[in-house]
């Protein structure tokens, strides 16, 4: 996998990968380069055969602000219809990417996250936030639609349709503990306890089955327009597949053994 240039990334040998967005002084403002080389990073993770979960995190104190308003935001007054859809599809691509990924991905949340940033928090498949993590899907403040990059998509699915219409309609701010207790956050702890809290919780999942895990994101993504039936029959299959997978049957012989797992 390329390196990137514009954020950090650094990988352990419990195989958990960490993006770290690295414009502080902007509030982790994306710009043009950052969207491109994250799209294409979240592309090739998924044949990064040695990561077997994926953190995104923010330097300092924001997770991330959004678009760069010098850097996008102004850009993009110059560009007719064709231009913008060439952005605004890229920027979906990095939420497609993201939830395409047969990884565990987990927003470890810093500090404000807001705009893009939110949005790319939604796409995580785990949320887990410093209690000073404020979040705000605020397009309509700015004159565009509370949709976008997945947003009206995915946040009344997490939230339900009420809350996300009001979180769309306004573009305000919510503190991490409201945030906590509409779903929209798994976990909300001290921002001193942040890494610490993120880093188990990564290499839990990286530690675990990996293949059972992509299945079950599979699964999530492929049953969110699915009928009852259509669902069912598609976990009958999913767990027959994933009976035939070694750690299935190395769950089973540890527990006979009494003794931890060891998934390849």
């Amino acid at each position: 996998m390329k390196r990137p240039a514009s954020f950090l990334y650094d990988l352990t040998n419990t195989g958990v990968a960490t993006i770290t967005l690295n414009r502080p002084e902007r509030l982790n403002a994306l710009t043009f380069e950052v969207y491109r080389e994250l799209t294409d990073t979240f592309a090739a993770l998924k044949d990064e055969t040695d990561v077997r979960a994926v953190v995104i995190t923010g330097a300092g104190r924001a997770f991330c602000s959004g678009g760069d308003v010098h850097d996008i935001i102004g850009e993009l007054f110059s560009r007719d219809m064709e231009g913008l859809l060439e952005f605004t599809r890229m920027t979906c691509e990095l939420i497609a990417n993201i939830r395409a990924l047969p990884k565990p991905v987990i927003a470890s949340l810093n500090g404000t996250t807001a705009g893009a940033g939110a949005c790319i928090a939604l796409a995580a498949d785990i949320r887990i936030a410093s209690d000073q993590a404020k979040i705000a899907f605020l397009f309509v403040k700015v004159g565009l639609s509370g949709a976008d990059m997945g947003a009206a998509y995915f946040l009344p699915r997490v939230v339900g349709l009420a809350k996300a219409t009001e979180l769309l309609y306004t573009g305000d701010f919510i503190s991490a503990p409201e945030a906590e207790a509409i779903g929209l956050y798994n976990r909300v702890v001290p921002g001193d306890q942040l890494a610490d809290t993120t880093r188990e919780f990564a290499e839990r999942l990286a530690a675990g089955p990996a293949f059972a895990l992509s299945k079950t994101k599979e699964m999530l993504n492929r049953e969110m327009n699915m009928s009852l039936t259509a669902a069912l029959e598609c976990e009958a299959q999913a767990q027959a597949i994933c009976m035939q997978h070694p750690d299935y049957r190395e769950a089973y012989e540890a527990f006979v053994e009494k003794r931890t797992p060891k998934f390849n």
